[in-house]
């Protein structure tokens, strides 16, 4: 049986939207949104209806109706931790949790609420596929020194999925047979273990721990921490924008444009290059513990996300590892893709759909 699937992955200043026949891609568009359009709104939520509106005016212009598309599929928001990866329907407590911001406030929450807003007038289902919130943490992994924090599950688990899926695919063996550490190295760095089809342990990578990244400071030396918080310099938004937007390679170099930086590598920018190397090196630093956390055989690291286009840091982080464990590289991440095919993996009855509570 043939699919028409709308995806729609909404993000800060812009709407992506693609049309899927199947697995094959029809139209895809990165839709912009000035801001001067943005600052009309007060909040996320309010932006509903003029995405709506771009999205339907994509639509019109390659000549689809809404009545045509059979499945309608969004990109996962801030949702409760949820216990198992894979495809979510969207329910009326979902939309719920995200309408309120329950769990947080970020654009992703409106990939949802978009799906629901076109398929419920039609009588048809919508979709989530692993968003951030994924939480198939062992238990261990949980504890971080401190009884008043516990370490929590945030991290790129769509393209963290769907790249080792597709690895396992390559492999000819099943994702959940496998262990693997997947890196998705992007604005934001996540290095996680993959064990039988459950991410098992990784980083926060939204304002926690593990690698530095272009704009992170991932994990910092906690007194120093403490010291700049009490110095009366920063209010608690500054901090936070000095350890998400601010830190990591910003901190250092003042862009977080990879590019940029290995342009400067080649013209002799010895800071450069330093600092792009001490990334590298912080990543190299996340792998090995989690190779090392697995307690079993790992048959594969994987790069991937943007910056696993930079064959500069993929030899770097190579030269650490390859005499010890396999390295396998998959730039980029087609979230489209990912969105469509988790969904397809259910209406083909491949994988369990999962159920929000």
């Amino acid at each position: 049986m043939d699919f028409l699937l709308l995806v729609i992955n909404p993000g800060s200043t812009s709407t992506k939207v693609a049309l899927f026949l199947n697995d094959k891609l029809i139209q895809e568009a990165t839709l912009r949104h000035k801001a001067t359009e943005l600052e009309e709104f007060n909040n996320i939520i309010e932006q509903l209806d003029f995405r709506r509106k771009v999205i339907m005016d994509f639509l019109l212009e390659h000549k689809y109706r809404l009545n045509q598309i059979d499945i309608f599929v969004g990109r996962g928001g801030m949702l409760k931790p949820l216990k198992n990866g894979g495809t979510y329907l969207v329910t009326e407590k979902m939309l719920d949790d995200l309408r309120n911001c329950k769990y947080g406030s970020h654009a992703s929450n409106l990939g949802a609420l978009l799906a629901s807003s076109f398929a419920k007038p039609l009588n048809r289902a919508a979709y989530i596929v692993d968003p951030v919130v994924v939480d198939e943490f062992e238990d261990i992994a949980r504890v971080s020194g401190q009884k008043l924090i516990e370490r929590k599950s945030v991290f790129h688990a769509l393209n963290q999925k769907a790249t080792a899926k597709r690895h396992a695919r390559i492999m000819k063996k099943d994702y959940e047979s496998m262990n693997l550490v997947v890196c998705h190295l992007g604005g934001g760095i996540s290095v996680g273990l993959h064990k039988h089809g459950r991410v098992v342990d990784v980083n926060n990578a939204l304002g926690g721990d593990g690698p530095f990244s272009p704009e992170r400071t991932g994990t910092i030396p906690t007194f120093p921490l403490v010291d700049l918080c009490f110095s009366g310099k920063y209010t608690e938004s500054e901090i936070k924008k000095l350890l998400v937007g601010k830190g990591g390679l910003v901190s250092y170099l003042g862009t977080n444009d990879g590019k940029e930086i290995e342009r400067k590598i080649s013209q002799g920018d010895s800071e450069a290059q330093f600092y792009f190397e001490a990334m590298g090196y912080n990543v190299v630093k996340y792998i090995g513990a989690m190779y090392f956390a697995a307690k079993t055989k790992i048959e594969g690291v994987l790069l991937t996300g943007g910056m696993a286009y930079s064959k500069y840091l993929v030899d770097y982080i190579k030269s650490y590892l390859d005499k010890i464990v396999p390295v396998y590289v998959y730039p980029g991440e087609d979230e489209m893709r990912a969105l469509a095919e988790g969904t397809l993996r259910v209406l083909r009855k491949e994988e369990k759909l999962q159920a929000y509570w």
